[in-house]
């Protein structure tokens, strides 16, 4: 006969409520009878029955989460992270990719409505307003997007764009490119009002641009011509594709033209020249998003998390 949540707590010494503690809050019991919790189970081969559980608490025990595009090497180490937290608190994790559609984005919030306990939505091409009304039926915590009165965990974005800003102007940059992303970007939206507001730069934007390196190759052409000594991009790929295509017209980078991306991803570490970029915590992001969604009484938390300038080759001082 298959072990019996009785027997795990007979054969450990605990009541009963522990073990399922075990299962279902695994972080609310002592981490030494856990172990031993989860040494008798294993021992005796009892495996906890989830469709029964859920029936019991009216939980799923499954979480959404939705990315604007799994291919952009921003997203697989937040979702790992989330993956690996929730694990943590025995739940599993469903991931979905928009491929950057608001539309199928908001197909997939009412499929996942009906299957999980709650939805990470990272990076999220919907309005706030249709985001408000998706959330009527399932919990969310959004990734880099506020919205008044939802648990949401930010990047500081502004806190990295200044500092970008700050670096470029201290090389002697005043003319400065600014190469937005998607429609409906809150990262854009961020990066634009911070450079609106830094005085002294001579700033011209392009957008709205795809978040890829197609995005940043297809501008290169307008920002080669604007006069520009200096690029802040929307994110890593848009800079790395803009490199390229700055290098096809025969434009050094930094030599004639410095560059900064968003993101820190590990192409721009490979690339040559290595890239000046802002590092934004995604594996911290994609833990305190799990976190927040789980906890009780959370509605309207925000967490803002510290971005970085990482300083590489890619920038260099204004030519004369």
């Amino acid at each position: 006969m298959a072990a019996t949540i009785k027997d795990v707590a007979r054969a450990c010494g605990v009541h009963v409520s522990t073990v399922s503690r075990t299962f279902s809050a695994p972080h609310l019991v002592n981490p030494a009878t856990r172990s031993r919790v989860l040494a008798a189970a294993d021992d005796l081969g009892y495996r906890p029955n989830r469709a029964a559980r859920a029936l019991t608490t009216g939980r799923t025990y499954n979480m959404g989460l939705i990315v604007a595009d799994i291919a952009n090497p921003f997203f697989p180490p937040l979702i790992k992270a989330a993956q690996s937290q929730a694990r943590g608190r025995d739940y599993h994790v469903f991931v979905a990719d928009t491929d950057e559609d608001p539309r199928v984005e908001e197909e997939l919030i009412r499929t996942f409505a009906k299957q999980v306990d709650g939805v990470l939505l990272c990076s999220p091409r919907l309005s706030n307003k249709m985001i408000e009304r998706l959330a009527e039926d399932v919990p969310f915590v959004v990734v880099n997007r506020r919205i008044k009165g939802m648990p949401s965990v930010l990047m500081n974005v502004a806190q990295g764009a200044k500092l970008a800003l700050e670096h470029l102007a201290g090389l002697g940059h005043r003319r400065i490119a600014l190469v937005s992303g998607p429609i409906g970007s809150w990262t854009s939206n961020e990066m634009q009002g911070v450079a609106a507001e830094t005085p002294g730069l001579d700033l011209i934007f392009f957008g709205p641009n795809q978040p890829t390196e197609a995005g940043g190759l297809s501008v290169a052409p307008e920002v080669a011509a604007c006069g520009a000594t200096a690029v802040l991009a929307y994110n890593d790929l848009v800079a790395l594709g803009l490199i390229e295509g700055l290098s096809a017209m025969e434009i050094g980078v930094p030599d004639q033209i410095s560059v900064i991306g968003f993101d820190d991803i590990l192409p721009g570490r490979l690339n040559r020249p290595k890239l000046t970029t802002v590092a934004m915590p995604a594996v911290q992001a994609g833990r305190m998003a799990v976190d927040l969604l789980l906890q009780s009484g959370g509605e309207g938390a925000t967490v803002t998390l510290d971005t970085a300038l990482i300083v590489r080759e890619s920038t260099g001082r204004a030519q004369k």
